[in-house]
């Protein structure tokens, strides 16, 4: 039992030595390649210039809509989604926990009490024996080959994740909650261009039908006036649907109705957003966007896996004692030679189990490689939507300072086709096209705003933006202010 003693007191004092290989950053074909995003006609910058980056630019300052600044406040209150994601940080705090627990000796207290009797055939009598204890028992596992303290440090990087996927969720709801808000308008917009051409097509076609009845015009161009109504009417029942779709999704996203006493609504073309932000290096991408962050921790999480698993192949050590008094009678249990106390050492070799330990292994190699693919895939996800953004910025202004333009022309040729029909000069056929030209321009000239917006919405978010609420206050952690626990 002494030796047994030794070699466990000298496994307790090597304890820690660790299995897990050393983690190392994948490299990617962004951060070896790429020293900088995608460069030409498309990625005009902004001529002002804003050394704030966008992780450190609040909503509140990126959205200068006071509307949109209420119905953000509404989300971040009562999304479910993120009310997920701060809950799955708290679960994961407590595997953390719970796994450290897993490391330190337990300590119970145990009082029983237990009677037996045997009976003597030969003599024909019977025994009794009376047996009670009360002691103070202890266990503790030596993590001589780390695997304690390997399965601790994937908990800890799958609490990290967990923190970062909140931050994530946050920045993500901020940029659902304006973009459907967006959609919101713009189908207001496109509703009342819709309202005015139909109100348009039903007193043009009174006339046409006027005309037609006291034979004035011809069967075709009341025929053509009254497709143009039909249309007008379809075109209007869609609007309306697709409005109150809208209103639906963002109520979602609310986690409530809509408030009666929200501040009036800013028209598309009146909206105004930070346009000039920094997009920065791309290595400032990996440090600012908490989806790649989480990723990363993730993967440092299969490392430690990989430390655990090498580890079970190892001898796992044990210590068990227990202390305390014990007697025959209750009475006797606290008087002076009534004390007790054990100390079992405990060695557990792993000799044959069919491969399990391997296959287990093997596992966690494999989830690391999947790991390695996922962080690599977040980085180039990340550097896309940047450099979709950045495009989207620098030639949004230029398509709606040209649909603006065909908007005006195709106004101009309408009230000349109108001039030309009035007069004789020319059938319905061409104020029909023309009208129709022009409802669609109108319609192409908003969605192109909402697009715009839109656009800077995503690169803002795709930047990093949206975690804090106004420019120049402190990040708060990922973890909504909990400590993050040290390793």
């Amino acid at each position: 039992m002494n030796k047994i003693f030794i070699l466990a007191l000298g496994a307790a004092l090597v304890s820690g030595c660790s299995l897990q290989p050393t983690y190392q950053q994948p490299a990617t074909n962004a951060t070896t390649a790429t020293p900088a995003y995608p460069a030409g006609p498309a990625y005009t910058a902004p001529t002002t210039t804003n050394a704030t980056a966008a992780a450190d630019t609040g909503w509140q300052n990126f959205l200068v809509d006071e509307r949109l600044h209420t119905l953000v406040r509404i989300a971040l209150e009562n999304n479910q989604d993120l009310r997920v994601a701060l809950l799955r940080v708290s679960q994961a705090q407590a595997a953390l926990q719970l796994q450290r627990a897993a490391a330190l000796p337990t300590l119970n207290a145990e009082a029983s009490g237990g009677r037996s009797s045997t009976t003597s055939n030969a003599a024909n009598t019977r025994n009794t024996t009376q047996t009670n204890s009360v002691m103070l028992n202890t266990a503790w596992e030596i993590d001589v080959f780390g695997r304690l303290q390997s399965l601790s440090d994937s908990a800890r990087e799958q609490y990290l994740a967990s923190a970062y996927g909140r931050q994530a969720a946050h920045i993500l709801l901020v940029s659902q909650v304006a973009e459907q808000y967006l959609t919101m308008l713009a189908y207001d917009e496109q509703l009342k261009v819709t309202d005015e051409t139909l109100a348009a097509a039903r007193e043009s076609y009174r006339i046409v039908k006027l005309q037609y009845d006291t034979g004035t015009t011809s069967e075709l161009d009341e025929s053509l006036a009254q497709v143009t109504l039909q249309q007008a009417e379809a075109n209007h029942a869609a609007q309306v649907r697709l409005r109150a779709q809208a209103e639906n999704a963002l109520v979602l996203l609310l986690g409530q109705p809509l408030p009666d006493n929200l501040p009036a609504a800013v028209p598309l073309a009146q909206q105004s957003m930070l346009a000039d932000i920094p997009a920065g290096l791309p290595s400032d991408l990996l440090l600012r966007r908490p989806d790649v962050q989480q990723a990363e921790a993730l993967l440092r999480a299969e490392y430690a896996n990989i430390g655990a698993a090498r580890a079970a192949f190892f001898p796992r050590i044990s210590l068990t004692a227990a202390a305390g008094t014990a007697s025959n009678s209750l009475g006797g249990l606290f008087k002076a030679g009534s004390g007790a106390w054990s100390f079992a050492p405990e060695l557990l070799l792993p000799i044959f189990d069919g491969g399990a330990r391997q296959a287990n292994l093997d596992t966690a190699r494999i989830s690391r490689d999947i790991g390695v693919a996922e962080y690599r895939k977040s980085v180039q996800t990340a550097f896309r939507e940047v450099a979709d953004g950045l495009a989207a910025r620098g030639t949004y202004d230029t398509e709606l300072a040209a649909r603006q333009r065909n908007v005006d022309a195709q106004q101009r040729r309408v009230t000349l086709a109108e001039m030309l029909y009035n007069n004789g000069i020319n059938d319905y056929l061409s104020v029909l096209t023309a009208k129709t030209d022009l409802y669609n321009a109108q319609i192409n000239l908003i969605t192109a705003r909402q697009n715009r917006l839109s656009a800077l919405v995503g690169l803002y978010r795709a930047l990093g933006g949206g975690w804090i609420e106004h420019t120049g206050d402190a990040p708060a952690a990922a973890d909504s202010g909990a400590a993050i626990p040290s390793s």
